[in-house]
């Protein structure tokens, strides 16, 4: 098995394959060989997980160079390739059983941006950008739904958009399903009006109280999220923000998410 084989499996590169736009051809023929989507695909699979810069990708192992997998980096989520893969994987799982969808968790981590975070220098606090991740709360953790903001941004104030952006997934009995039963995060999320979102929703609210709860309970739910927090973390590009564009930086972290669910897919 070869080095683009090995990175993007047989399984994940006909998925792949389902929502990648078809190639540009050109009437009068000629020009150069165009590279093929699975190389590119192992190629920026690499870049993301071993978190070396496109200058440095090793074009021997893969084909296309850095300049050509960064090219099609950046015009794959014009066309929501990484949201349909990661779509189409979730509705894997879902048709075979592997989601729980009795309660949910929500976290968020903060990551070190080199200069300053996607969005321009009013976006975030110079240096940092936030990474916020709901996540399906069972033995096999999958991301449901991630998203980017600035570092100045309260975790309140990214919660609603954060779970109006989970997907209907495919659901072993009945239509596609996108709201858990119960919902838990920590203190931030402690607002008498993000409670009556949920129930109004058909949502339990599992928050905890400030004042109220004692820390040594809060993580017997929550803990699930912690790990899949550090699972994304397996993606080095995440370590730090070298993005410019808030699109690369969230491509990347639909990447990461990919890849954890692929793994449960896989086993």
């Amino acid at each position: 098995m070869g080095t683009v084989e090995r990175l993007v499996l047989d399984e994940l590169w006909q998925f792949f394959q389902r929502v990648v736009p078809k190639v540009p051809t050109c009437p009068q023929g000629g020009g150069r060989r165009r590279h093929g989507d699975r190389e590119v695909l192992a190629a920026i699979v690499f870049v993301a997980t071993s978190g070396c810069t496109w200058q440095q990708l090793p074009s021997a192992f893969f084909g296309p160079s850095g300049a050509t997998a960064h090219r099609r980096f950046a015009e794959w989520p014009k066309a929501r390739v990484w949201a349909k893969l990661r779509r189409l994987v979730l509705d894997e799982l879902g048709d075979r059983g592997e989601l729980d969808w009795s309660r949910c968790a929500i976290d968020s981590v903060n990551m070190r941006a080199l200069q300053r975070g996607p969005g321009g220098p009013e976006s975030c606090r110079p240096g940092q950008v936030r990474l916020e991740g709901s996540l399906e709360h069972r033995a096999d953790r999958s991301a449901l739904s991630v998203g980017i903001s600035g570092a100045n941004l309260h975790d309140s104030q990214a919660l609603m958009p954060l779970v109006q952006g989970m997907p209907p997934i495919c659901y072993r009995r009945g239509r596609r399903r996108r709201r858990p039963g119960k919902f838990h995060g920590d203190r931030g999320y402690d607002y008498d009006h993000l409670r009556r979102w949920f129930r109004a929703r058909g949502i339990t609210p599992r928050i905890a109280r400030k004042g109220v709860d004692a820390s040594q309970r809060l993580g017997r739910h929550r803990w699930t999220v912690a790990r899949t927090m550090a699972w994304l973390a397996g993606c080095r590009r995440l370590h730090r923000c070298y993005e410019c564009k808030a699109s690369h930086l969230l491509a990347f972290t639909s990447i990461a998410c990919i890849l954890i669910c692929y793994r449960r897919l896989a086993n």
